[in-house]
């Protein structure tokens, strides 16, 4: 069975039609898995994850505005917020996996950004989590081509 470029066109325009959909989703489970752990499991955060959540909780909102509004301009503004989020989550799992000694952070204060709360499977962090979630919303907006009005 031969695939038409019809075909191939329809499914390109569904799979970027969904991305905004993906990348809201990713947030809005990014951002609740955080209050969970949190709030429902007791894990005091450290500063680097709220800033972290500083960077994500928004995009719940902003992006879902952007697709009820069916702005074209959804990556304009959300991706600035999605970048510095990435970049601090970038910081944060060098920091916890050693690449970056632990004397530069700025975790001075309360719960240290390189403790060991959750290690599923052996490698499955907080950090990793909230990496991934950025990596994937980020992915997301830059790969996103609006339509034309």
């Amino acid at each position: 069975m031969k695939e038409t470029l019809e075909q191939r066109s329809t499914f390109s325009t569904a799979l970027n039609d969904g991305l905004p959909y993906l990348a809201w989703s990713i947030a809005l489970l990014a951002m609740a898995g955080s209050l969970f752990f949190s709030e429902v499991m007791d894990l005091p955060p450290c500063i680097l994850c709220w800033y972290q959540r500083i960077g994500m909780y928004p995009l719940v909102i902003i992006i879902g505005v952007g697709i009820i509004l069916r702005d074209r301009r959804l990556k304009s503004y959300a991706l600035p917020i999605c970048l510095a989020g990435l970049a601090i989550s970038i910081y944060h799992n060098l920091l916890y996996y050693g690449l970056i000694p632990e004397s530069i952070t700025p975790c001075a204060e309360g719960i240290s950004c390189t403790s060991r709360q959750i290690e599923w499977f052996g490698f499955i962090t907080i950090p990793l989590m909230a990496l991934s979630a950025f990596v994937i919303v980020t992915s997301c907006l830059l790969l996103h081509r609006p339509k034309d009005k």
